[in-house]
């Protein structure tokens, strides 16, 4: 019994109340752990933790900002805001396909787990790509691909994007799926954005309604802007054309448009030539990869040398300069009342006129007294000097004085017309003065003739007007359409036409025409019959 109760008795149950003081230690641990936690971080006076999104602060970083609203909006898995890969610069692929793997390639190819793997796709996650500011390290672009961006997302976009101040281009808004309501919230969150946002490319992404005009409105900050692939066609390039110019409006803003891989055909082609009649500010134009023809390649040159006015067209131009010459005739008399207020007093007052001539020619005299008394000065001084030297002179003949009046006429005509040229002073500074307002006045008027295409120069003929087309286009891309001879023909009289004019005088100043005109790769007619098997079959042709 005695070894039953302790030999085999304590053995066992030894180690028992060493796990239970361990247990009960481990226990204690993780209650007081447990109690600690919440005492650690307790809230500060006076700062909550925000709830909504609306109550969040944004600090200007993107990756806080966005990941932290994103949690605040109910978001568990949500893009992770990562730098835009970059090629390495000493990146060099390698020349040969049939080299052998080294021994290495083949242990880390024996090595692949499975979290190697997925860590290969991870590079086809939903992330939110950035460029960086060498520099201050702030968001210069944004690259969003191939994840669709709901509602809330945009609603995030625009809580966190607006205090990027260095923010330049929201680039490759590449198929995210947006809808004609998150198009309208995009659009209404661009003007938000930094005054430095200036590029904006949406693509892939076709829209029934085709509201991509919207984004070229007169108070659009965007100067770039890319619509590849939106399967735009004829109705959207008339909304388009007529977001570039209409007769009463103008887009001043954008610089370059990128129409590229659409549906756009020769009536689209018309209408975006009809936008570019009267628009001044774009400089880039892409309509590659399109359905255009020669109808609509026509449209487009003949918008590119003088062009015809249209009725209405004539009809506000004569609207236009009669406004002008209103404004003008409004603005001559107060340039008259206030530049010629001397010369208006002087001709509304003869008698103060005659006042100051009576004065003016007392000075004169005063003038010649003056000299006068300076000249018989001098000839004492001179008698002086002579009657030490020689001792006793005869007096001067009375002629004698007659040789000196040239002399102190000559001294009272040097005084005279330095009194005039101080006189001469003040009418110059007087003319500065007018020449300068006159120049102010010109200036202003030029600049509010520039407002208007149609207060351009035009040229007369046979009863019709013609104004010089446009030359602010600089780059036209028309690649890859059906283009043939006929539409070859019109660019060929544009581009001589702007050529001639380059070459005149009158134009040394201004834009200049098209610097390139993309027209490769069209889909012409080809010979089924390749030359070069003809000349094949003709070298091993047999002599006869």
């Amino acid at each position: 019994m005695s070894g039953e109760g302790s030999a085999p008795g304590t053995s066992p149950r030894a180690p028992r109340p060493l796990t239970q003081k361990t247990s009960g230690t481990v226990s204690k641990k993780g209650d007081r752990g447990a109690k600690e936690k919440p005492a650690t971080v307790p809230p500060q006076v006076g700062e909550e933790e925000p709830k909504s999104p609306e109550e969040y602060q944004c600090t200007g970083s993107l990756e806080t900002d966005f990941a932290e609203l994103c949690k605040l909006s109910g978001y568990t898995d949500f893009p992770k805001v990562v730098t835009r890969p970059r090629p390495h610069p000493n990146f060099v692929p390698s020349t040969s396909l049939s080299e052998k793997p080294t021994l290495d390639d083949q242990r880390l190819s024996g090595s692949c787990s499975l979290n190697s793997v997925e860590s290969k796709y991870v590079y086809f996650h939903p992330t939110i790509q950035v460029e960086l500011d060498s520099e201050d390290k702030s968001v210069k672009e944004i690259y969003i691909r191939g994840w669709k961006v709901e509602e809330r997302i945009l609603g995030i976009f625009s809580k966190c994007l607006p205090p990027l101040s260095q923010l330049q281009a929201i680039n490759s808004l590449w198929k995210v799926g947006l809808t004609e309501k998150t198009l309208e919230t995009f659009i209404a969150l661009v003007p938000l954005c930094s005054p430095t946002l200036r590029k904006v490319c949406l693509e892939g992404n076709p829209l029934p309604e085709q509201p991509y005009h919207k984004l070229m409105t007169l108070d659009s900050p965007v100067v770039h802007l890319s619509l590849r692939n939106n399967n735009i066609d004829d109705r959207g390039a008339q909304l388009l054309g007529r977001a570039l110019s209409t007769l009463h409006s103008c887009n001043r803003t954008l610089v370059s448009l990128n129409l590229g891989f659409n549906h756009i055909g020769d009536e689209g082609a018309g209408h975006i030539a009809n936008g570019l009649r009267l628009n001044r500010s774009l400089l880039w134009l892409s309509l590659a990869h399109n359905r255009i023809r020669d109808k609509g390649a026509l449209h487009l040159a003949e918008v590119l040398r003088p062009f015809e006015l249209e009725h209405r067209e004539v009809v506000e131009r004569r609207r236009l300069l009669l406004a002008r010459g209103a404004r003008e005739r409004s603005q001559s008399p107060s340039r008259s009342r206030h530049g010629d207020s001397k010369t208006d007093r002087e001709k509304n007052q003869p008698t103060g006129l005659s006042s100051l001539t009576l004065d003016k020619t007392e000075k004169i005299q005063a003038v010649k007294a003056t000299a006068k008394g300076l000249g018989k000065k001098k000839e004492k001084s001179a008698e002086v000097v002579k009657k030490e030297k020689l001792g006793s002179a005869p007096s001067p003949i009375p002629g004698t004085p007659k040789k000196e009046d040239p002399a102190k006429t000559g001294k009272g005509k040097g005084t005279i017309p330095e009194q005039k040229v101080t006189k001469g002073k003040g009418l110059k500074t007087g003319s500065k003065e007018k020449r300068s307002t006159l120049l102010d006045s010109e200036l202003g008027a030029e600049a509010t003739e520039m407002l208007s295409p149609l207060l351009e120069p035009v040229e007369h003929r046979d009863g019709k007007v013609f104004m010089a087309g446009n030359k602010v286009l600089l780059y036209l891309n028309l690649i890859r359409n059906r283009i043939t001879e006929v539409g070859l023909e019109g660019f060929l009289i544009t581009v001589q036409w702007q050529a001639g004019l380059l070459k005149s005088q009158s134009v040394s100043k201004g834009p200049v025409g098209l610097l390139r005109l993309c027209l490769t790769e069209l889909m012409l007619p080809r010979d089924p019959i390749s030359k070069a098997k003809a000349r094949e079959e003709e070298a091993t042709a047999p002599p006869t």
